[in-house]
């Protein structure tokens, strides 16, 4: 007598079942798309280690976000490459700066799409770091939050929907949130960037904004990759100090991260799929190693099954045309 078929192998038995007791899913909507807005630039340029990322001009970042809001994805990630850098990083609160201007053109055009600003000042310091320096070389935190804060109040004047900040300074969320309340942004919700790592997999993102350290790095302010509950306690801090959502950055090296943060605090979890992520699928299925459609959507699934909320990935636009 033939063994009788189990209960899971009768529900996998053909696509319309599996899809019907799916336990995660999918959807261009949970998805943000991160952009390079590069000053003065005309059209756009390849990013080579992020193939199929480019520098955006802003009429090119305009229209690269009316393609993600056809798509169905809900959202962009603003990064600015500045015409200048400084020693304090001026660009980044600069009322008519890259990623302000760039806002301004994408809202007019595109209003339903939200417009989420990274706030950090490592792409806009001649030094690359995330903060302003001692005379030591190392980042004096009090004076870096205090221009955090005044960067977000400069993005959210020029018409961000959400303010990120990225820079792991010790106490940059309430700034940030006491700076926006006192300006009357209060209704602008703070992605604090809380659970963020210090690692290998941020290298053509540092590529693409012109952002690698001049010395040092950035071990000071951010994690140590092998403290788990250390980021448990970033992120209650950040909610603590006013975070309406949080994150985790890289996302798969930290799917434990993922589901930790979200069991703790039981807000809106992004993880960000980041560059060097997004690199290593890209090579691997260049060269023939994997298929690039099944292997980035099972990646992408798995951070949504780890409890992401938001997924932050350059493969949005792919993934978007695939899901539909």
């Amino acid at each position: 007598m033939p063994f009788p078929a189990t209960r899971l192998r009768r529900l996998r038995r053909t696509a319309v079942l599996r899809d019907l007791v799916r336990e995660t899913r999918l959807e261009p909507g949970d998805l943000v798309y991160p952009m390079f807005v590069e000053a003065g630039l005309d059209g756009r340029t390849a990013i080579a280690s992020m193939p199929g990322i480019d520098r955006l001009s802003i009429a090119e970042a305009v229209r690269e976000a009316g393609e993600a809001a056809a798509l169905g994805l809900p959202g962009v990630l603003l990064f600015g490459i500045p015409a200048h850098k400084d020693h304090e990083g001026s660009g980044a609160w600069d009322d008519e700066g890259i990623v302000q201007l760039a806002t301004r053109a994408i809202k007019e055009a595109h209003p339903d799409l939200l417009v989420i600003a990274d706030v950090c000042l490592c792409e806009y310091t001649d030094h690359g770091h995330c903060g302003l320096l001692r005379s030591d070389g190392s980042v004096d935190n009090d004076s870096s939050v205090e221009l955090i804060a005044r960067t977000s109040v400069s993005l959210a004047r020029a018409g961000a929907d959400v303010i990120a900040p990225s820079d792991m300074m010790d106490g940059r969320v309430a700034a940030v949130r006491a700076a926006l309340d006192d300006e009357g942004f209060s209704d602008i919700p703070i992605l604090a960037y809380s659970s963020k790592f210090a690692s290998a997999f941020y290298g053509p993102f540092r590529d693409a904004a012109d952002s690698t350290p001049a010395f040092g790095d950035r071990r000071a302010y951010q994690m140590d990759p092998g403290n788990g509950d250390e980021a448990v306690r970033e992120a209650l801090l950040d909610v603590e100090e006013g975070a309406d959502m949080v994150m985790v950055k890289p996302a798969l090296p930290y799917l434990d991260v993922v589901r930790r943060v979200k069991d703790a605090t039981n807000l809106p979890v992004a993880a960000y799929n980041v560059s060097g992520e997004y690199a290593m699928l890209k090579a691997a299925a260049n060269a023939g190693y994997l298929d690039e459609r099944a292997a980035v959507l099972e990646a992408l699934t798995s951070i949504r099954r780890a409890g992401a909320d938001i997924i932050i990935t350059y493969h949005a636009k792919d993934a978007a045309t695939w899901l539909q």
